[in-house]
């Protein structure tokens, strides 16, 4: 399933829309944010919006391995346009500055405890999701977090959930803007790569993307 939306400005709209609900309705949220330049809108939307986020435990999809305050970080880029701005419950960093797999060991026990409410992802050209790339053994995963070496896509070295979290998750909104995700969307809608293989997953595009 997916919607379609004019313009990036009028998907982040919704996106912020889509959390800014499920914040509203429920009594405690645990919500997981995605990395990428793609929902950085939203995530400023987002923090514009009274909201109450007392209610909310953030949570990441991956993260790079370098330290929270470098320029590739997806918690720094998460706090610049959001978490500076609000107050969370609690924010559960992936502690990238520790290597994939110590930080992969050390966030499992986060995830395993607080299922997941809402996991917010992005997609790649190439067709991945979170630090899920086509082809990679951290496809086949077990548990909720897994260390990443070798992505063909710098930095080499993350952290990601898995697809057994993301399917865990009780939704799942993807997020695609720009005609280049247009072959990635069309692969992923036939379960060819990674972001196609989370079943119950919405999809939220530019209208671009889905023409």
């Amino acid at each position: 399933m997916f919607h379609s939306f004019a313009d990036p400005g009028a998907l982040a709209t919704a996106v912020a829309e889509l959390v800014a609900g499920e914040i509203r309705a429920a009594p405690m949220l645990r919500l997981a944010l995605a990395g990428g330049t793609t929902p950085l809108r939203a995530y400023e939307r987002l923090g514009r919006m009274d909201l109450p986020w007392g209610r909310v435990s953030v949570f990441f999809s991956d993260e790079r391995c370098v330290p929270a305050d470098h320029p590739d970080s997806n918690y720094r880029a998460a706090r610049e346009t959001l978490l500076d701005r609000v107050a969370p419950l609690a924010v559960h960093r992936m502690p990238g500055e520790l290597g994939p797999d110590a930080a992969a060991e050390l966030y499992e026990p986060f995830v395993l405890a607080h299922p997941l409410d809402l996991v917010l992802l992005g997609i790649g050209p190439d067709g991945h999701t979170a630090s899920l790339f086509p082809g990679h053994p951290a496809l086949r995963a077990a548990g909720h977090v897994v260390g990443v070496r070798d992505a063909p896509k710098p930095p080499p070295e993350r952290i990601s959930l898995t697809l057994h979290a993301l399917r865990e998750a009780r939704r799942v909104a993807i997020i695609a803007a720009g005609a280049d995700k247009r072959d990635a969307f069309e692969r992923a809608q036939r379960g060819e790569v990674p972001a196609g293989m989370i079943p119950d997953a919405v999809w939220y595009v530019t209208r671009d993307i889905a023409a």
